[in-house]
């Protein structure tokens, strides 16, 4: 098949370009920009030229744009679109339902909320992870094979200026119900309640941030705020909560954009890139921590099939999709609360042949099926 690949600044091109090219398939190549609205007509227009030239019998993009599906409908060619991004705005455009599209959610219970709609271009998909290419780097490095005992790689979510801290003028009554209802979400796992909450302060929420639906889409203003700014705030709470108590007991090493954050027991490393880097980190952590965003309803992040492509044992908060693809306690493990977070961190320092053991099945299981190929293979099984 001919495959015209919408190229933007997205994690996995190259991973997923191989993938397309070692099943068979040729790969052309769009670049694009959907950073500027003004610009829709003026893209859709030059693609619309590209179809024409390239005749692909399919369009694949990492995440979904609108301006991607409209061209692909007027020429009637396939679209195929891969989200990794949560929450994704442009999920919820009135052109998610053009008969072209074939879009991909990694997160299950979103799945569900589309299909209960009544919506049939929505599927899901897990992420995955490229085991040959992350073999290679970590065979590659030479030197002692543990750097680390316990690291996380992610944001922390406490940059300045923040949407979450910009709402200064918020009546009292609205800080303290949102006080409240952040702190009673912190204690639940696997279930998030914040949008459904936000009714009696969504008036003032809108006056102290205004924010608005775009023109095409279906989200809701409790979803912008639910999603894009407190459960965005939330994930940073309970980080910085979850280190501290981790650093305070075991040597910690953080790999975050924000470079001057510390904290007694921590070695802020700075950014890492997540090509080429981010790998090495994993497989040389006796234990790497996935903290999900809490915008993530039921799916496994795409951090977490790169910690265990990589060999690197992985311990995550739950979430309820990896029960459909992996067994707890045989390819990753699970916490339950800040305590039984540091009792297992505790126990899989001291017990190395279980935590080598564990972090051989998670990625022999990702590579047996979860690589970038198995997920083409099943996005054009289905076409």
């Amino acid at each position: 098949m001919k495959i015209l690949f919408i190229e933007w600044a997205s994690f996995g091109n190259a991973d997923i370009k191989d993938a397309f090219a070692k099943e068979g398939h040729q790969v052309v190549c769009f670049p694009f920009s959907n950073k500027d609205p003004r610009r829709g007509a003026e893209i859709e227009a030059g693609l619309t030229k590209k179809l024409r030239e390239t005749v692909p019998d399919a369009v694949f993009s990492f995440n979904y744009f609108p301006v991607v599906s409209n061209a692909c409908k007027k020429e009637s060619v396939r679209y195929i679109s891969w989200i990794y991004d949560s929450p994704y705005v442009m999920l919820y455009s009135y052109t998610v339902i053009n008969p072209c599209n074939t879009i991909y959610v990694f997160d299950r219970d979103l799945y569900e909320e589309f299909h209960s709609a009544g919506i049939h271009t929505v599927h899901y998909l897990p992420m995955a992870a490229n085991t040959d290419r992350l073999d290679r780097i970590v065979s590659e490095a030479s030197g002692n094979p543990y750097l680390y005992d316990v690291s996380f790689v992610g944001s922390l979510y406490n940059e300045d200026h923040n949407f979450f801290d910009r709402m200064t003028t918020l009546s009292d009554y609205a800080r303290g119900y949102l006080d409240a209802l952040m702190a009673a979400q912190m204690k639940v796992q696997g279930y998030n309640f914040i949008q459904e909450s936000l009714s009696p302060i969504m008036e003032e929420l809108y006056q102290a941030l205004p924010m608005d639906p775009n023109p095409d889409g279906v989200e809701t203003r409790e979803y912008l705020y639910a999603q894009y700014v407190i459960n965005r705030k939330l994930t940073g709470l309970e980080r910085l909560e979850l280190i501290e108590a981790v650093a305070a007991r075991f040597p910690l090493d953080l790999f975050t954009p924000n470079s001057g954050f510390s904290m007694p027991g921590l070695s802020n490393h700075g950014t890492v890139d997540p090509y080429t880097e981010a790998p090495l980190v994993f497989h040389r952590s006796k234990i790497n921590l996935n903290i999900s965003l809490r915008s993530i309803k039921s799916g496994i992040p795409l951090r977490a099939f790169d910690i265990m492509g990589s060999g690197g044992f992985l311990l995550s908060n739950y979430q309820a999709d990896f029960l459909e693809n992996f067994t707890p306690g045989v390819d990753f493990v699970c916490y339950e609360s800040k305590e039984d977070l540091l009792q297992k961190i505790n126990y899989y320092l001291i017990h190395e042949d279980e935590r080598t053991a564990v972090a051989k099945s998670g990625h022999d299981k990702i590579a047996k099926a979860h690589t970038y190929r198995d997920r083409v293979r099943e996005m054009l099984s289905a076409l």
